[in-house]
């Protein structure tokens, strides 16, 4: 854990948000609308993305490096052309990873103090 936080300095820890938009964009390219239906199916509805976050999320997303804009487009008989994909840039991936990892150890910890029953998650493998 103290390697990710050396690599990505001030990244770590994600809020909520930025670590489910990485989510989404590790199954690949997706739009706005999308990215937002598919937090709230991955989180059983207990997280909806609205249109301000979301975007605010993106822009700080874009300007940070985890993201880029897709300059393939769909079928423009099957898309709205104003649509803007979105997907991972190997850094996003890396602090994904790294931010997955954490949490895995909070998890691991949670269960060492009894607050949390069930089995070890999957250790991590090292690699991104």
């Amino acid at each position: 854990m103290n390697h990710a936080r050396a690599e990505f300095g001030d990244m770590l820890p994600l809020t909520p948000a930025v670590f489910q938009i990485l989510l989404v964009l590790a199954g690949g390219e997706r739009h706005g609308y999308a990215i937002m239906k598919e937090v709230e199916a991955n989180t059983g509805g207990q997280m909806q993305l609205g249109p301000g976050t979301l975007y605010r999320s993106i822009k700080r997303m874009l300007a940070d490096g985890l993201i880029e804009e897709s300059d393939e487009r769909p079928d423009p008989a099957l898309d709205d052309e104003r649509r803007r994909y979105y997907r991972l840039t190997a850094l996003g991936r890396r602090v994904g990873t790294a931010e997955a990892e954490r949490l895995a150890g909070l998890v691991r910890l949670a269960q060492a103090k009894r607050l949390l029953h069930g089995p070890a998650p999957i250790p991590s493998t090292g690699g991104v």
